[in-house]
């Protein structure tokens, strides 16, 4: 009988879509959220579009798997980082099996 509680339970999970390219974060936002003067707000806007850039780059590299969760993780505040999306997924892919 419990055998079969770990396939229900899986089949109950929804289904989470990978995504297929880098998702669209509103930098501005997120810039304005972290607070503090022009200059950070203009440094904020700056990291975060050069880590838009290299997600775009490496964005092939990472697996379907590791993009879904480091997605989920990123936007769990409401609010999306592509600084923390490339932190994670690096990290995802440093810890990989070789």
């Amino acid at each position: 009988m419990l055998l079969h509680l770990p396939i229900v339970i899986l089949a109950a999970l929804p289904v989470t879509r990978v995504a297929d390219d880098v998702p669209k974060f509103d930098i501005a936002a997120e810039c304005r959220s972290e607070g503090g003067t022009q200059a950070v707000l203009s440094r904020c806007t700056e990291d975060e579009t050069d880590a838009r850039q290299q997600l775009q780059a490496q964005w092939a590299q990472f697996k379907g798997p590791e993009r879904a969760s480091c997605i989920r993780e990123t936007v769990m505040d409401g609010t999306g980082s592509y600084v923390e999306l490339l932190t994670c997924l690096e990290m995802a892919r440093d810890v990989r099996p070789r």
